[in-house]
């Protein structure tokens, strides 16, 4: 029996964010992960502090940059590896109204760090844009596809990940310990992201899906180096190349794109772009999503060393760590979750 302090299930960006703290305090795991759910590996990875469909300041978004950012930068340095694009995000005004309306949200104290009050007037002759911009400030992007694929190379490499889909029938649960295989472990936290529709421990919590489509152009004539926020967001990727995303959708529960999705995405992009672009990639993943639009933290009702972490949604590079902080002090420290992301709250 290999013996551990945790079994974590799901490598995704909750998990990632978990083993993270683990590390920090010297705690010892093994993951298991069988690549089923695409969310994580398909996101944008925007952070922005900013909800900018009504310039109102996104849930705890001080707080979860100050963790997040110094997070990935520790990630880059220990796996060799470059994710974290500073990249600034202009939104696209489509009225004088918009205008206004962001002058007004600048003035908040809670959104000024980040608004710049300064309108950008728009001088690129692909893209359509009379009213001009308001840049975002303190924003960027994480490549979460080559996050995740350096990360779980790291732990292929310390025989810390096993490939596989996890049996829950196989877990066997004692009053202060857990055994999985030839694993036993002091505490387990799952942080399969919409796998947990198959979770008899936590499927009972309202998980919400919500399927996302992206996807990739290569567009030689636009020539931008921001993250243009309108009806789709157009994020550069270098050489060209830009992801466009992205859709929602409430009823389709698989990973597999959609001629639906694409025509979506591109029928809102020619509203506003002018230049020639192609089609070169397109990606689809289900977000876990909550009716409350906050994560699912905690530990079971029954059983004390079985633990969630999940539902972070469209902004799972600025909550997962904030999240994952939260679960470890809860679990190690004894300290209180917070009420928002307590799953006592269903």
């Amino acid at each position: 029996m290999k013996q551990v302090d945790y079994i974590i299930v799901g490598c995704g960006l909750a998990g990632i964010a978990f083993m993270e703290q683990l590390m920090a305090a010297n705690k010892s795991f093994v993951v298991f992960d069988d690549t089923s759910q695409q969310s994580s590996v398909v996101a944008g990875g925007l952070y922005n502090p900013v909800v900018l469909k009504r310039f109102t300041s996104v849930w705890k978004s001080k707080e979860q940059l100050q963790l997040a950012l110094p997070m990935y930068q520790h990630i880059e340095n220990k796996l060799q590896i470059s994710i974290d694009y500073k990249v600034p995000v202009y939104r696209r005004f489509a009225s004088m109204e918009e205008q206004n309306n962001w002058f007004t949200a600048s003035d908040n104290p809670l959104l000024t760090k980040y608004l710049s009050p300064k309108i950008i007037k728009n001088s690129n002759p692909n893209i359509k844009a009379e009213y001009g911009f308001g840049e975002v400030l303190d924003t960027g992007r994480i490549d979460t596809s080559s996050l995740i694929a350096a990360y779980k190379k790291f732990l292929l490499e310390n025989n810390l990940l096993f490939e596989e889909t996890f049996q829950y029938q196989q877990l066997n649960i004692q009053e202060t310990d857990v055994s999985y295989q030839d694993v036993w472990a002091s505490q387990i936290v799952f942080a399969e992201g919409f796998g947990l529709e198959h979770n008899p421990f936590f499927n009972y919590l309202p998980l919400k899906e919500s399927k996302g489509e992206l996807l990739t152009i290569y567009a030689p004539a636009l020539k931008i180096d921001y993250i243009l926020k309108s009806s789709v967001f157009i994020l550069p990727l270098g050489e060209d190349l830009y992801h466009v995303g992205a859709t929602y959708n409430w009823k389709d529960k698989t990973n597999a794109v959609t001629k639906e999705g694409r025509e979506e995405l591109l029928n809102k992009l020619k509203t506003f772009l002018n230049c020639n672009f192609e089609v070169v990639d397109q990606v689809a993943g289900i977000r876990p999503t909550v009716k409350d639009r906050r994560p699912l933290v905690g530990r079971h009702p029954e059983h004390n060393n079985l633990y969630i972490l999940n539902g972070l949604g469209t902004r799972g590079v600025m909550i997962g760590p904030y999240v994952a902080k939260q679960l470890f002090n809860f679990i190690e420290q004894h300290e209180v979750l917070e009420d928002e992301i307590n799953i006592n709250r269903f």
